[in-house]
């Protein structure tokens, strides 16, 4: 890979944010404003909500929740209770106040719960009404699911139906008790089509736009720990080897009819790590043997940059790809810092989508890039 010398790189970016804005100040569709979203991890302890900055996100999700996995209900232990309410309750005395929704499943959850399900009528209404009783008993403002991801064409059929009947019953229940209708959204792939395997399954996109108030597009995770023997940008707004990307991700989604207003980009507060076969050899596809520092190759943006300042790492700006990577001896990091975010959203503007969302909003350090990404984006 050939590398642009510093001036030179700098102008290139710089011009590239100055065409960017330009053209998102030309393009801006008239809405209520951008969706800035941010997960956080209930298993954060040494992160409470208190220390949530409000200025800077609109929606907040509490992540996560599961339900049973015979009855598809939730049972909300003690400790559990407490911690919903204290999120919600917390949040909204925060000036200003914002939108709260709990998250079902994640990434450990793992798809199969959901697939059992939504396969029948009854077993879809069990948990839709749970969701409602959570949602109200808790004082959130909706319900987020994260089911990654649908593994089958049936699955996909299965994920339409229980969209249309969660939308059904909530507009039941809200004139029922008089209370405004719960905001439903979802985690989806980052591109309508899963191509994780073999198994061709599309998003039911006209479901999603009748159903869900927005759709929280997972655009990272791109490359990392599943393959050790390169690096790679986990989140690259553009890749010039591959459709594995941010640009042809969210193009996708708009390509196959969803409301641009319903589409919320993805950005990780985090990046993935390698070790190098070669420290010589150290551009994005360089050769690696295995994952690098952090817990199991994944490093939070504060630990990165702690990780960059205490071992006088080198950082490099990939503008092929809009992304970062630093490099200490064999330790290879590939992550979004601001001037990537930047870029991003101000790419994400000109698609005049819904917004962005963060995964996860304590991986910020000193609210950097999630201060950069709302001035980013102010209409």
């Amino acid at each position: 890979m050939e590398y642009l010398n510093a001036p030179t790189l700098s102008l290139v970016i710089f011009s590239l944010a100055i065409c960017s804005s330009t053209s998102a100040m030309h393009s801006m569709h008239s809405s209520s404003g951008p969706n800035k979203g941010a997960y956080w991890p209930s298993w954060s302890i040494d992160f409470p909500p208190s220390a949530i900055d409000t200025t800077l996100f609109t929606h907040v999700y509490y992540a996560f929740l599961s339900p049973n996995n015979v009855t598809f209900k939730f049972e909300i232990d003690y400790p559990t209770a407490l911690s919903l309410k204290n999120f919600t309750t917390t949040l909204h005395k925060k000036k200003p106040s914002i939108k709260t929704l709990f998250s079902i499943g994640g990434a450990v959850e793992g798809p199969k719960i959901f697939s059992r399900m939504a396969l029948g009528h009854d077993s879809r209404k069990r948990f839709i009404l749970s969701t409602i009783e959570v949602a109200r008993k808790f004082d959130f403002d909706g319900v987020d699911l994260d089911w990654e991801f649908p593994e089958t064409p049936i699955d996909m059929v299965n994920f339409h139906h229980l969209l249309h009947e969660w939308r059904v019953a909530v507009k039941k229940e809200a004139r029922s008790t008089d209370r405004p209708q719960l905001l439903l959204s979802a985690a989806t792939y980052f591109k309508p089509e899963v191509t994780l395997d073999d198994v061709y399954r599309k998003y039911p996109v006209a479901s999603i736009n009748k159903n869900l108030d927005w759709i929280n597009a997972m655009c990272y995770d791109y490359r990392g720990s599943w393959d050790r023997t390169a690096t790679g940008a986990q989140a690259a707004l553009y890749d010039p080897h591959s459709n594995v990307s941010t640009s042809y991700g969210l193009q996708s989604w708009i390509k196959a009819k969803l409301q641009r207003e319903k589409l919320v980009m993805g950005l990780p507060l985090y990046g993935r790590t390698w070790q190098l076969k070669d420290p010589s050899l150290y551009g994005i596809g360089a050769p690696a043997v295995d994952v690098g520092p952090g817990i199991e190759g994944q490093m939070s943006y504060v630990d990165v940059e702690k990780f960059n300042a205490q071992n006088n790492a080198m950082v490099v700006f990939d503008l092929s790809t809009v992304s970062v990577y630093s490099v200490a001896g064999t330790s290879w990091i590939g992550y979004d810092d601001v001037r990537s975010v930047k870029l991003k959203i101000e790419y994400a503007r000109t698609l005049e989508i819904g917004g962005y969302f963060f995964w996860a909003v304590n991986g910020d350090q000193d609210w950097k890039i999630s201060r950069q990404a709302s001035e980013t984006w102010i209409v």
